[in-house]
């Protein structure tokens, strides 16, 4: 949140920059934009908000960009495309943004199909490309299981990779969990059987040993 802050508050008067943090789960992948106009480029992202141009975005026209914005962003995992959900959508005022001052902020969620131990999540964004300053960067994971194990960025940071490990836990309790719905009986019963065939094993090796042995 910190690289988040400084980067946003360093940014240029003539860009979009929009910084996008994600989080991986296993089921799922959660992001988060934060996206502030410069004042030279405000009047053009207006435009573009506002649809009727009465200086009060509203809601129907938040949501409008929103939506837009997502169907800019391309969201993979193991090749496979996601489908981002907005969660929800945050505006500043108009006059704030017209200062440079005010912030849009974008949650958004997809789910993630089953995969193994190795997955690849690709974020690609280009929504306003023309303007926008780019930035993303990853959460480290609140799941134990899951391992960051490289991060890939393009120079505008417009391409993200991100490589990641899930821990086995989830099959080691699905092992043991089948271990565990195996009825009690049928293991007594095989090993009171592996018992009892060891024990006759072992007298007949005794039998043929004591007739070796015997005197002719």
């Amino acid at each position: 949140m910190v690289w988040l802050g400084t980067s946003a508050s360093a940014h240029r008067l003539d860009e979009y920059l929009q910084a996008t943090l994600l989080s991986v789960e296993k089921e799922s992948v959660h992001g988060s934009m934060r996206l502030t106009p410069g004042v030279a480029v405000t009047p053009f992202v207006l435009a573009g908000v506002d649809a009727n141009a009465d200086g009060v975005i509203s809601e129907s026209e938040r949501k409008a960009y929103a939506e837009r914005l997502l169907r800019d962003v391309s969201l993979k995992i193991d090749g496979r495309e996601l489908s981002p959900q907005l969660i929800s959508v945050e505006f500043p005022g108009v006059e704030e943004m017209k200062q440079g001052l005010g912030e849009i902020q974008i949650e958004f969620r997809a789910d993630l199909p089953r995969g193994g131990r190795d997955r690849r999540l690709v974020f690609e964004n280009h929504h306003q490309s023309g303007i926008s300053a780019y930035l993303v960067n990853c959460l480290a994971p609140g799941d134990a299981d899951i391992r960051i194990v490289a991060q890939n960025r393009n120079e505008q940071q417009s391409f993200y990779q991100l490589d990641y490990a899930q821990g086995g836990a989830a099959s080691d309790a699905l092992r043991l969990r089948w271990w565990q719905d195996v009825p009690a009986w049928p293991c007594a019963v095989v090993l009171l059987l592996l018992v009892r065939l060891a024990f006759l094993w072992r007298r007949r090796g005794s039998a043929r040993e004591a007739e070796t042995s015997a005197p002719a």
